[in-house]
């Protein structure tokens, strides 16, 4: 199979990754006709496609990952990305339009069995009965080669997507946190260079591993820090739900964070300055963010598995974000744990509202100075 044929094989069409044949079908295909301009279903294979083949030149890819699997107890942020992009189209009604011009692709979803996680959890008969599930039409030699499980997937679509264009973006929308792992640990293996990883969380996820399971929303963060080196290349921000101290965090694993609290103390302009200047002492060009919802102050952003109080501030969110695309090299980002079936309308509203504020300004970093101009207002 060539990558191509790779991506077509585990992807779906934007808002396809969550299986429905009934209950939310309709929601579904509303909100696919709508992002590709499509009139039926058969349309919209047709625009995914064409999308797929705009990979190869396209400076961003828009990647979902709809799995809350590997969340805690409360779940909801499977349908986020569904969420995320009808909201992106009531800010910007022409993004699509936009987003080709400017060089962004969206590649679609991650068909997400939903009670699976990582391939590593699964029986030899548990994979052979899944991959015949989901791959039907592929002959048996090469349904063996592909992953069934959502982390395993999303790590083998962001490989092939970085075999076909090297110089690629990605950004993800999630999911739980763990859908972080699978695009940092395929960012690490295509680029061969180091890079920082950024990440606004009300919690650090710096467990080796939770209950005996490695990957995780509470484990993700571990193991990036392995992989891009310690050395305070993993800088953590909006900390505050945490049961050891900073201390403890810096001085065992060689993370760098700053502290909800630090922001509310040195003013929030100082503290951001010190993160820039943190980034610049490492003396690596490259950074990803990792954004999870609930760095936003619970209040602000409640529709989330764990909501904290007393956190981010929403503009400064995206001052941070924006400072990565002008004073980095962003090489990839994500967006998760915005969860829209969690608590009241409003308050769901309110969050996705938010999350979608930070789609697009997620992109704009990723892009080049003269194309993020294509998705002004």
């Amino acid at each position: 199979m060539t990558h191509l044929e790779t991506l077509a094989a585990l992807l779906r069409p934007a808002g396809g990754g969550i299986h429905t044949v009934s209950t939310g079908r309709a929601a579904q295909a509303a909100m696919q006709e709508r992002l590709y301009g499509a009139a039926d279903a058969a349309a919209v294979a047709a625009r995914w496609r064409e999308a797929l083949g705009r990979v190869v030149d396209a400076r961003v890819a828009i990647l979902a990952v709809p799995s809350d699997t590997g969340a805690g107890l409360v779940r909801g942020a499977a349908f986020g990305p569904a969420a995320l992009r009808s909201a992106v189209l009531d800010l910007i009604p022409d993004f699509a339009v936009r987003a080709e011009r400017a060089g962004v692709v969206d590649v679609g979803d991650v068909f997400v069995v939903p009670q699976l996680l990582h391939d590593e959890m699964v029986s030899d008969a548990q994979l052979a009965a899944t991959r015949a599930a989901i791959y039907p039409a592929l002959g048996a030699a090469d349904r063996a080669r592909l992953p069934v499980s959502p982390l395993s997937v999303a790590a083998a679509a962001a490989t092939a997507l970085l075999a076909i264009n090297p110089q690629l973006k990605l950004l993800a929308l999630g999911g739980d946190h763990s859908i972080a792992w699978p695009i940092v640990s395929a960012l690490a293996a295509a680029r061969g260079t180091p890079f920082a990883i950024v990440h606004p969380d009300a919690h650090t996820d710096l467990l080796s591993e939770r209950l005996g399971i490695k990957y995780c929303f509470a484990t993700w963060a571990y193991h990036a820090n392995e992989l891009i080196g310690r050395s305070g290349r993993l800088v953590q921000v909006g900390i505050r739900a945490s049961g050891r101290s900073r201390e403890h965090w810096e001085s065992t694993l060689g993370v760098r964070q700053f502290w909800a609290t630090d922001f509310e103390l040195g003013g929030e302009a100082r503290t951001l300055d010190e993160i820039f200047a943190h980034l610049r002492g490492l003396g690596i060009a490259d950074v990803y963010l990792s954004n999870d919802i609930d760095g936003t102050d619970g209040v602000l952003a409640p529709a989330t598995g764990a909501p904290e109080p007393g956190g981010l501030s929403v503009d400064l969110v995206r001052a941070l974000i924006r400072r990565l695309g002008d004073e980095t090299c962003l090489i990839g980002a994500d967006l998760v744990e915005v969860a829209p079936t969690i608590g009241a309308p409003e308050a769901a509203r309110r969050t996705v509202e938010i999350g979608a504020r930070y789609v697009v300004d997620s992109l704009k970093a990723l892009l080049g100075a003269n194309e993020r101009m294509i998705l002004d207002k």
